[in-house]
């Protein structure tokens, strides 16, 4: 039988800590929540392994320290309301819920949907939901979230979603535009959202965020 406690504590030693992730929050957080739960049967025993695992659709769960490395990047603080882009079967929903006061978790495969809010009621997280629905974030409050975070990468700037920030929100999502994926934060200061670019690494892609069309005269 494996030992997935003594995995989940290597993975937070060789895989996060020597990535840089070095918050103590995110460690304890992603050493706490049991990944392989989050899983089909048969990749359990890989669940902390340094790779991506297909959960199916053409969704996937990303590898540990890519993820870590996001979360670090936007400064999740524990009154922050959270959403999570991309919640596939609820695993970074779960971490996710243990560093914000609460998480959205957005998923628009419903089956996928299904599985997380089994799982996370499974693991007795309290403070998420999730929601059904395009990663647009259609039909979502304006102004609500504090952080937002993509689960995948994405090929342009995630416009879409900056709407749903509020004053001082941070977005976080991995941008690869047929070049290397670049790990992206964007804060909305005085209505505005401005964005900079900080740390190459990898993802598998998300489902399209559509773009917002430009006018064209």
């Amino acid at each position: 039988m494996a030992d997935f406690t003594n995995a989940r504590l290597k993975m937070v030693d060789n895989q996060l800590r020597t990535s840089g992730v070095m918050d103590h929050r995110i460690l304890t957080a992603m050493g706490t929540v049991r990944r392989e739960a989050f899983l089909p049967a048969d990749r359990e025993a890989l669940a902390y392994a340094d790779v991506s695992h297909a959960l199916g659709g053409g969704r996937y769960l990303g590898a540990p320290a890519p993820f870590a490395k996001l979360l670090q990047l936007a400064e999740i603080a524990a009154t922050d309301r959270v959403l999570d882009v991309g919640a596939g079967t609820g695993y970074s929903t779960a971490v996710l819920a243990l560093l914000g006061a609460s998480v959205t978790g957005l998923e628009m495969d419903a089956a996928l949907a299904g599985k997380a809010t089994v799982n996370l009621e499974a693991a007795n997280v309290a403070n998420a939901e999730i929601a059904v629905g395009s990663f647009d974030g259609a039909g979502l409050p304006r102004d609500h979230f504090d952080v937002i975070v993509v689960e995948g990468a994405v090929a342009a700037e995630p416009t879409p979603l900056f709407h749903l920030l509020r004053e001082g929100g941070r977005l976080v999502a991995l941008i690869a535009n047929g070049g290397p994926a670049v790990a992206h934060i964007f804060v909305k200061s005085g209505g505005e959202v401005a964005g900079r670019s900080e740390f190459n690494t990898s993802l598998p892609p998300l489902a399209e965020v559509p773009r917002v069309e430009a006018f064209v005269f």
